[in-house]
């Protein structure tokens, strides 16, 4: 295990910025993928609030405080199964992970009315 990384966002955060900013912020932090699979949610505001911790939880995780030089989308959160996840990272995000030596990232995520959350573990395969 290279690291673990948890956060937590009030939703209504995450609604403000939508409202305020509009698709502008949408597409700024979620890959069209991600912006699809939130609307179609019966929780669709919850969903992008959960899709926002799962990126900081992955930055947390890789002991990364913040981007440089990289785009919220380089992180994309992606739905497997019904509650189920997985990471896929692109561009710069892709790169610096490969150089960490990360292998595969695991992603949880969960929600309630007013807050989201998220944890994640990065992992290196052994040999």
């Amino acid at each position: 295990m290279i690291g673990v990384g948890t956060h937590i966002v009030e939703c209504v955060r995450i609604a403000r910025l939508i409202e305020r900013h509009g698709e502008q912020f949408l597409h700024r932090v979620y890959s069209l993928k991600e912006i699809q699979y939130c609307q179609t949610c019966s929780a669709s505001l919850q969903q992008f609030a959960a899709h926002w911790a799962a990126k900081e939880a992955v930055l947390k995780s890789l002991g990364m405080r913040r981007f440089r030089g990289l785009q919220w989308r380089d992180i994309e959160i992606q739905p497997i199964s019904a509650g189920q996840f997985r990471v896929r990272c692109h561009g710069g995000m892709k790169e610096m992970v490969a150089d960490l030596g990360v292998d595969k990232i695991l992603v949880s995520l969960a929600h309630s009315r007013n807050y989201a959350t998220a944890v994640a573990v990065s992992l290196r395969e052994t040999s």
